[in-house]
């Protein structure tokens, strides 16, 4: 048996879907992917002015440490053409590993839980939607009462 790990995927250039299909279809490579959200269209948060995202959440058994399965993604990032040329800028596919079971990894390459994730819509929805009663380990509150707390605002809708 592996881990129970919770990821979030988004895309805003190109053929987003295709990005988001080919990356989950390529996490079977280290692992079982358990679970997939329906997709969400988002408007982005940090920096305006660039298209909307497409997002989704995955949930996937992994028997890779947080490190490797890190690794992974970002080489599954590579390999759909991801280039890193301006924080939170426009992205072919962005991974990211929202829980890792009820682990805690605070390094200077990777921190989880995703430092950011109870703040953001886009990434609360769809985990919800196939996650709901996963616990932040750090905070204590199930998804549902993450998203519940979130303050009106950001834009998420569900596609399909």
């Amino acid at each position: 048996m592996g881990t129970m790990v919770y990821l979030s995927l988004g895309s805003n250039i190109g053929d987003r879907e295709h990005f988001l299909r080919d990356a989950i279809a390529r996490l079977e490579n280290y692992g079982r992917v358990r679970a997939v959200s329906h997709l969400y269209e988002t408007e982005p948060i940090a920096v305006i002015g660039q298209a909307w995202f497409l997002n989704c959440a995955v949930t996937m058994e992994t028997a890779a440490t947080p490190a490797q399965l890190m690794a992974h993604l970002l080489g599954i990032e590579q390999a759909l053409g991801r280039v890193r040329t301006q924080a939170k800028g426009p992205r072919s596919i962005d991974i990211d590993i929202l829980l890792f079971a009820d682990v805690v990894v605070n390094t200077p390459t990777l921190t989880i839980p995703h430092p950011e994730m109870h703040k953001r819509r886009f990434v609360l929805e769809p985990l919800e939607e196939i996650a709901a009663e996963a616990r932040h380990p750090a905070l204590g509150k199930t998804i549902r009462e993450l998203l519940e707390e979130l303050p009106a605002g950001q834009t998420v809708i569900r596609k399909g």
